[in-house]
């Protein structure tokens, strides 16, 4: 493939990537399930620790797996076309910068912590289970989605040194990603003020911190 046609079609892709992350699980859940956005609601987060607190383990769940798996769609073509290893690094990167920063939504986004998990079980699965792994562990002992996120991110590029090298720089840029949508919870985890997952939500605490 010529150069210039590559690039277009890197290019292309990226950009149904990205809008393919725009899409929120959490809005179209709570949407069809006729409850408020909850982006205005307990952490004002679409994701699912705060689909949890507010409305139990199956919408969370729901929204969990819509997440997941939006950005799956378009990196299979980029697999299917063989494109090199960098180009569907961008492309799954686009997948969690919609999701972060959709354009459906006025740029206001999740943590992207479920969609990079899409991302890294299509690009490498085993990272990708090993992070989940390490994730599930974390959320079970301590109870707090955002140590579960935050120490599962950064132990990703360590894991992707040694499993998948070819992506290690996706790995570094999503942990960065994550970690910089994570900023307001690790403030309120150095103020002992982050919500658990068993706490339910809109407590006159947590809006205080969240709003």
């Amino acid at each position: 493939m010529p150069p210039s046609s590559l690039v277009t079609l890197v290019g292309a892709l990226m950009l149904l990537a990205y809008l393919c992350g725009s899409w929120l699980g959490a809005l179209s859940v709570c949407r069809l399930a006729g409850l408020g956005d909850p982006r205005q609601e307990g952490s004002c987060n679409p994701g699912f620790s705060n689909m949890l607190r507010l409305h139990g383990p199956r919408l969370a769940l729901t929204t969990l797996m819509l997440d997941a798996v939006k950005g799956v769609p378009v990196l299979l073509i980029a697999k299917a076309l063989a494109l090199p290893n960098g180009a569907q690094g961008l492309i799954g990167l686009c997948v969690l910068l919609g999701h972060s920063y959709p354009l459906w939504y006025g740029f206001k986004g999740g943590k992207a912590v479920a969609s990079a998990f899409g991302v890294l079980l299509v690009l490498t699965p085993s990272l990708a289970l090993i992070c989940a792994a390490c994730w599930m562990v974390l959320a079970w002992r301590v109870r707090t989605a955002a140590v579960a996120s935050l120490v599962s991110a950064m132990l990703a590029p360590v894991l992707a040194w040694w499993l998948a090298p070819d992506y290690l720089w996706m790995v570094a840029a999503i942990t960065l990603l994550v970690l910089l949508r994570h900023g307001l919870n690790i403030r309120r985890l150095r103020q002992k003020a982050e919500p658990r997952l068993d706490q339910a939500s809109g407590s006159s605490q947590n809006d205080r911190f969240n709003r």
